[in-house]
């Protein structure tokens, strides 16, 4: 499985249930890396979709305790361990963690590579990824050239679990 985000300099990923910024090239990296593959969200991460909707041309799995939850066409499960069922019907290859936070703890020790926009700059936040610079077991394995979005500097990092 895989982790997909867009991190601050202190693995911060949003506030208030937002992103904490938008830049284009990662939205479009999101888009296409994601895009025919099963994305694993909680339900504040649907919620904070244009509409509440699910993500197109992708199959969509939501975490959320609340068993009447309408998903509008994902498939919702009711618990971790239901998620983890569901996940097993599908390539671990094919799978995308695309948060919130509590999912990314959730499955972090279940995936093999993180997908990671780090962003040069510390945003006022209130909602975490766990920081894999952090952890013995991962490590980066490619990082782009200096990218830069008006005066935002970033990173296009991809992290392999050891």
């Amino acid at each position: 499985m895989h982790l997909i985000a867009a991190v601050d300099k202190n693995w911060a990923i949003g506030k208030d249930n937002k992103l904490l910024v938008s830049i284009p090239d990662d939205m479009k990296f999101f888009r296409e890396t994601t895009k025919g593959h099963v994305v694993v969200m909680g339900r504040k991460t649907l919620e904070s979709f244009p509409n509440g909707l699910p993500l197109k041309n992708r199959t969509n799995i939501v975490l959320t305790s609340d068993k009447s939850y309408n998903a509008h066409g994902a498939i919702v499960a009711s618990s971790a361990e239901e998620l983890k069922q569901e996940l097993i019907k599908y390539d671990s290859d094919d799978i995308y963690v695309i948060g919130g936070a509590s999912i990314y703890n959730l499955l972090v020790d279940e995936c093999d590579e993180a997908h990671i926009t780090y962003i040069d700059y510390a945003y006022d936040a209130d909602t975490f990824f766990p920081n894999l610079d952090k952890r013995d077991n991962w490590v980066i394995a490619e990082e782009s050239e200096e990218q830069t979005y008006y005066d935002l500097e970033f990173y296009f990092r991809r992290y392999v679990r050891k």
